[in-house]
């Protein structure tokens, strides 16, 4: 049973660390445009496969321990998450990879004026997947209600790019393909702040056993 305690926790750790991985590519994808440095997109490629690597790992050890210790109660409800938050870390890293070549297809041309508030998106995502990752570390369901909260920032300040690249656009045709490429990074940011609530609803309902997906409130 020790084993069994140990193997869980190592669970935990293994989210962590590719949660960090997840979290460095959003903010380095993010980075080679603001920066305009192909670097730091090479970074998140490099990352991807390490993403995809740890998914594969964690996905084993969950399984193995469900097989083999047949766990019940908040145990079996840890390893569900488990394998839920995993499967969301692995898609944000997909989608962290797109904002990189996205990026990387932008900083070809000239950048937009005034910026579009790209970096600001990011720290509000960077900043939920940091805390619904915390709350699942620390068993901290109020802390996961927090995340719950913020994305309704984060679609917030994506309508306000959409409404801002929609006007420049149709007033400046020669500026839609960029814009387009803007749109679809705020689009793929606002996704990894969906995944992040998906982990967030998972830490309530590993704390406390409670679903709340598709609901109102929490």
């Amino acid at each position: 049973m020790r084993h069994f305690f140990e193997e869980l926790e190592s669970l935990r750790s293994q989210l962590t660390e590719m949660a960090e991985l997840v979290k460095a590519s959003v903010h380095k994808g993010v980075s080679c445009l603001t920066e305009r440095n192909a670097d730091f997109a090479d970074q998140v490629m490099r990352n991807e496969a390490l993403i995809n690597r740890a998914e594969i790992a964690i996905d084993e050890l969950a399984v193995r321990l469900v097989t083999l210790h047949q766990p019940v109660a908040s145990d079996m409800r840890l390893l569900i998450a488990a394998l839920k938050i995993n499967t969301d870390l692995e898609r944000m890293g997909d989608l962290a990879t797109n904002v990189a070549r996205r990026s990387l297809a932008l900083i070809q041309g000239p950048p937009l004026d005034p910026p579009v508030p790209i970096p600001a998106l990011s720290a509000l995502v960077e900043s939920m997947v940091d805390c619904s990752i915390a709350a699942f570390t620390a068993n901290d369901a109020d802390a996961a209600k927090k995340v719950l909260q913020a994305d309704d920032q984060v679609d917030e300040l994506r309508n306000q790019i959409y409404t801002d690249l929609s006007a420049r656009m149709e007033s400046q045709p020669g500026l839609v393909r960029r814009g387009f490429e803007y749109v679809f990074i705020a689009r793929s940011l606002e996704r990894i702040a969906d995944h992040a609530t998906n982990i967030a609803e998972d830490v309530i309902f590993l704390v406390n056993g409670t679903d709340v997906r598709h609901r109102g409130e929490v």
